[in-house]
């Protein structure tokens, strides 16, 4: 398979790029996920001629904007060439299937980043890093995370599966996309959607079940935004469940009444959290692939990522 282009904060890497000379080397990404993807990696502040080592920055509230400035001298403002090096680094990167921020970075923080007023005092902690928020309002389509995040189970699947899935996208649709390109590609996911988000199931279904008269590339275009944001919807153990168990309605005629109870028990034992989705759902897909039928068969939600990421498991919290 293609590796999947992903942007990242350099000091993710191990490189000595931060502003004390040091590292946030993030060993799940540069050893693990490093096998399927390619690291478009940048340090907004290196870049904007910020040297290694170099005085703090923050974000400091200045008559009510939000400016990134030294901590020592407030008279430096680096906030828009950081915004400037987003717009070089969107333009550079323009096919990147998601991107990991350094977390609690004045460049590159996403969530929860600590703003302070003029007075040197914490105000709170509603900041967004000035390249991180330009470079999402320029690309909102592509999944972003903080390295800090993917230490939750949860949301580190959730992120895979997205840059996974548009990856998926750009390699079979953005390009030359048909009617029944598009409505083979959305069969593949049906279930994968379901598990993440029931009205966006919906939704899409209902969207794509008259494509006449739009042009193709308008619809696909809208579809891919539509399938993003229904993903985004991180999938519960409840989602997944209701997944299973639609997919278990196939094997009603095919099984007997013991491989039905075992079935249902290993499925609800996942619902109630006792075990973790790879445990029913292996001995579903063993079920399932025995009958000829190649849209059970294709279905993403059997493997929306490589299964030696090792991503399902784990007995996720909801």
């Amino acid at each position: 398979m293609k590796k999947i282009s992903l942007g990242i904060s350099q000091c993710l890497l191990g490189e000595k790029v931060r502003f004390d000379g040091g590292h946030k080397r993030n060993r799940y990404l540069t050893d693990v996920l490093s096998k399927y993807v390619e690291f478009q990696s940048v340090c907004p502040e290196l870049a904007i001629g910020l040297g290694v080592p170099r005085k703090p920055i923050r974000l400091i509230v200045t008559d009510g904007q939000d400016r990134i400035r030294g901590v020592e001298n407030p008279d430096l403002d680096v906030t828009d060439a950081l915004v400037a090096e987003a717009e070089y680094a969107a333009a550079r990167m323009p096919d990147i299937c998601g991107y990991v921020f350094m977390q609690n970075s004045p460049s590159c923080g996403v969530y929860g980043l600590k703003r302070y007023g003029s007075n040197g005092y914490g105000m709170d902690s509603k900041g967004r890093g000035a390249y991180a928020k330009r470079f999402m309002e320029l690309m909102p389509l592509i999944p972003v995370e903080e390295a800090g995040r993917l230490n939750d189970a949860g949301l580190r699947e959730n992120f895979i599966t997205r840059i996974f899935a548009l990856h998926d996208w750009r390699e079979n649709l953005q390009e030359n996309p048909t009617a029944k390109k598009l409505i083979d590609f959305y069969s593949r996911y049906k279930y994968q959607v379901m598990a993440h988000h029931v009205p966006s199931y919906f939704a899409i279904g209902k969207f794509l079940a008259n494509l006449s008269g739009r042009p193709i590339g308008d619809v696909n275009r809208e579809f891919i935004q539509l399938l993003m944001t229904a993903l985004g919807h991180q999938a519960s153990r409840k989602g997944n469940t209701n997944a299973m168990m639609h997919l278990r309605g196939y094997l009603k005629l095919h099984i007997s009444k013991l491989e039905k109870e075992e079935l249902s028990h290993l499925i609800e034992s996942y619902g109630q959290g006792m075990v973790p989705m790879v445990v029913p759902l292996t001995l579903l897909k063993h079920h399932l692939m025995t009958l000829d039928n190649p849209y059970l068969k294709n279905q993403t939600f059997w493997s929306p990522h490589p299964d030696d990421l090792g991503l399902r498991n784990y007995v996720l919290e909801r």
